[in-house]
């Protein structure tokens, strides 16, 4: 039958594993450093594989293709046959931590993270810890100037982080698939003193205004020294 499938340009895969993870039905695995669709009938066609990869490799095709087998895809998952084949650090998990305060007794710092991969450009678009979330958009060097930067920032908050200095191409389309297709409740931004961070707090405003949202957002600037410069 004629029908549309995702086509994977392996020129152009960088072999990350972010599709691999992003395919529910395990249609693509990760072959010899590269993404490659194993299963045409595990491919439903809906592309949840396509805004995960980095690279713009995966893209639609109408061809020659089994019909999608959904029953041998839920026979699959019930067998436990299909283990995510993308990177481990690319699979997408809540977190959970136990309370801070045992028989009244103060325990040291725990991690304040909920969910996982945290870099922005790994991070799915579509997750379920999104709905109903308090964003937290921050430059990477944040956590490491502001000493109770857990406690007082990604406590209560989905984490993401970049540094728009360093990664290559612009952070503003995720962001906005990740603000439009999600039930966000606010948005935070902690960005350090260096001019160079403009460039996260300038993707996020340019995404909340390509969500179309009316979403509550601030951005706190750190210094170098750890200290609040401002929060507006």
């Amino acid at each position: 039958m004629i029908r549309k499938i995702i086509k994977i340009d392996e020129e152009a895969c960088n072999g990350c594993g972010a599709c691999a993870s992003a395919c529910h039905e395990g249609a693509i695995e990760m072959i010899d450093g590269k993404a490659r669709l194993t299963r045409e009938d595990y491919c439903d066609g809906l592309g949840d594989c396509l805004p995960t990869c980095p690279t713009g490799a995966i893209t639609f095709e109408e061809r020659e293709a089994p019909a999608y087998d959904e029953a041998a895809v839920l026979a699959a998952k019930g067998k436990g046959a299909k283990p995510v084949s993308g990177c481990p650090g690319m699979k997408a998990s809540a977190i959970r931590h136990e309370a801070d305060q045992v028989s009244g007794q103060a325990v040291p710092a725990i991690s304040r993270l909920a969910q996982w991969p945290v870099q922005i450009k790994l991070v799915p678009a579509n997750a379920p810890y999104f709905n109903g979330a308090k964003l937290l958009v921050a430059a990477d060097c944040t956590a490491f100037a502001y000493g109770n930067f857990h406690q007082d920032f990604i406590r209560g908050h989905i984490a993401l982080i970049g540094c728009p200095k360093l990664d290559e191409g612009d952070y503003a389309e995720k962001l906005t698939q990740i603000i439009a297709g999600n039930d966000i409740k606010s948005v935070t931004v902690a960005r350090m003193e260096v001019p160079c961070c403009g460039g996260i707090e300038n993707a996020v405003k340019r995404a909340l205004e390509a969500s179309g949202k009316r979403i509550p957002w601030r951005v706190v600037t750190i210094s170098t020294e750890g200290k609040i410069l401002g929060d507006c």
